[in-house]
């Protein structure tokens, strides 16, 4: 199956960290790294005094269902030193958010998919625009259209 996560960090060398998650994912046999977009900065969303993040996407294949992926990337971001205990949307060394599952709609307790807030975030959906502008995301609508209608929110490619 075909899932697009969202990766953030804001603690340390934010493409670096980027890299690194992508790469431990890899290592584990156990999800393929399909495509990844470039590294974008963009202000704290949520808590605001905090510094910048840095974001990218990438789209990944795994036999794994949503929810054995979901695992796999929280273990991922606590074997990067992520702690769960952090204060919602502050300050992270790595952030692995899954965004879609293929065309699959999920409601439950653990995960909602496609992600709830993605068509509002300019910092997920401007990577994804740059791999895939024409992506249908599953009761939201289409990637360009969707970004069309943000503000510029200050998200700006630094690194390919």
């Amino acid at each position: 199956m075909q899932y697009w996560i969202g990766l953030g960090s804001n603690i340390g060398d934010g493409p670096a960290q980027i890299t690194q998650a992508l790469n431990h994912l890899e290592s584990t046999g156990l999800v393929s790294v399909c495509r990844r977009s470039g590294c974008y900065r963009s202000a704290p969303w949520g808590v605001l005094d905090q510094p910048e993040f840095t974001n990218a996407v990438a789209l990944l294949e795994s036999d794994l269902g949503p929810l054995s992926l979901l695992d796999h990337l929280q273990r991922v971001e606590q074997a990067m030193g992520r702690r769960r205990d952090e204060r919602r949307w502050g300050p992270r060394v790595i952030d692995l958010d899954l965004l879609l599952a293929g065309e699959q709609i999920l409601r439950l307790k653990r995960l909602v998919l496609p992600h709830p807030q993605l068509h509002r975030r300019r910092f997920v959906l401007q990577p994804l625009a740059e791999l895939e502008p024409d992506l249908r995301i599953p009761a939201r609508g289409v990637v360009r259209h969707l970004l069309r209608r943000l503000p510029e929110q200050g998200v700006r490619l630094v690194s390919r």
